[in-house]
């Protein structure tokens, strides 16, 4: 049975408003760095690489706060994948805190795409088999 990629972060005092919760746009830089840490670590595909020829931009994204995160807490936040197509993946995500509690959870759509020599043209590019293999331990 298939894992999802899980990750845990502590909320500090850069991620909350005043009244010392998770100020929302936050928890989008949060699950775009979770994003990022699974193409890393699990997809062996590190933007500081991958950024230089091609990307994979997020195209739809749907979100669901269930419950205020706080300064000091620790989010566990996992990341799966609903539907692999030829250049997409479909991704859900939650976080949820120390007791198990969902605090954000949602969907989030990313399109593998190629650049031109001078960067100006972006085209969707498929996944090639190798990617599509290491992509698909994640399908839940």
């Amino acid at each position: 049975m298939n894992q999802p990629f899980i990750k845990q972060e502590k909320i500090r005092f850069q991620h909350v408003d005043y009244a010392g919760i998770v100020f929302y746009p936050r928890f989008l830089e949060m699950l775009n760095c979770l994003v990022e840490d699974w193409f890393e670590e699990a997809l062996d595909r590190p933007f500081s690489k991958m950024h230089e020829t091609n990307g994979i931009p997020t195209v739809d994204l749907k979100v669901q706060f269930k419950k205020a995160a706080r300064l000091g807490a620790v989010l566990t936040k996992k990341l799966w994948v609903k539907h692999l197509g030829g250049a997409s993946i479909v991704c859900g995500f939650s976080f949820e805190d120390e007791q198990e509690n969902t605090c954000l959870e949602g969907e989030v759509t990313l399109v593998n795409v190629a650049f031109n020599e001078d960067r100006n043209d972006i085209k969707a590019a498929p996944f090639n088999e190798e990617m599509k293999m290491k992509i698909s331990k994640y399908i839940i």
